[in-house]
């Protein structure tokens, strides 16, 4: 079972509900700018091309071995930093925090969130 914070959209809007799983993201581990665009974190994704980019350059000084060290450093953080990007990305864009709910899938915590 998982934590889930459950956002309610903008008053007047048709979307339903959003389920932000408290866990480890593999997807932003593993493929970063795809989990970054999939949920519109742009500046996060200029952060992080930018990060490779002075690793990239500070690998002649550091080395390469030091500089794929800071790197998984990066995603590593960024997995578990995952769920509090999403929770604060979408207050931004005006969602409000309902609450949370433990369930087994987020479609479970987006229905217990309906009802």
């Amino acid at each position: 079972m998982t934590l889930y914070a459950i956002f309610d959209p903008k008053p007047g809007s048709k979307d339903l509900p959003i389920a932000v799983p408290e866990q480890f993201s593999w997807l932003a581990a593993l493929l970063p700018p795809v989990f970054l665009i999939s949920h519109g974190l742009w500046l996060e994704l200029v952060a992080f091309v930018l990060k490779l980019v002075a690793l990239v350059v500070l690998a002649d000084y550091i080395g390469g071995d030091a500089a794929f060290a800071l790197y998984l450093l990066a995603v590593i953080w960024l997995g578990f930093a995952a769920p509090g990007l999403r929770r604060h990305a979408l207050a931004w864009h005006g969602w409000t925090h309902r609450g949370t709910r433990i369930a087994i899938t987020a479609e479970m915590a987006q229905l217990e969130a309906l009802a």
